[in-house]
Parts: C-alpha cells; sequence; structure tokens
C-alpha cells in the first residue's frame, strides 16, 4: 500500500484506518464493493481507492517556557 502525501506516516494511517474500522463495526455502509468481512481490511481498502480521507491535525505551535526570575 503506497502512502498519499497527506499521510505523514505509517501511523497516521494505522490511526486513520482504526477510526474508519469502528464506524464500520457500528453499522456504517461501505463505500465500495468488498470480498473481505474484516472491518480493518475494508477500512484501508477505501483508505487506499480515496473513497475515505481523513485529515492529520496540526500540532499547536509549543509556547516558549516564561522563565521567572
Amino acid at each position: 500500500m503506497q502512502m498519499d502525501d497527506s499521510l505523514l506516516n505509517k501511523y497516521s494511517l494505522v490511526k486513520g484506518a482504526a477510526r474508519r474500522a469502528r464506524q464500520l463495526q457500528n453499522g456504517a455502509t461501505p463505500l465500495i464493493a468488498t470480498t473481505s468481512m474484516k472491518a480493518c481490511r475494508v477500512a484501508q481498502d477505501e483508505i487506499r481507492t480515496g473513497q475515505v480521507r481523513f485529515v492529520v491535525p496540526q500540532r499547536p505551535e509549543r509556547a516558549q517556557p516564561t522563565i521567572h526570575i
């Protein structure tokens, strides 16, 4: 499976697929025709085909610590 530019790393792909798999397990309709009964595989296939996209939130910039003397 090739990673899209919108995916920062494999970890973000796994997190996105896990979230979508939970939706499928809770009754969401699959967005693609598939022979797999496994929600995780269906979620990965949906992401790979571009049917499901997810946004990795930007980390807020860390405030510089204030030193009080």
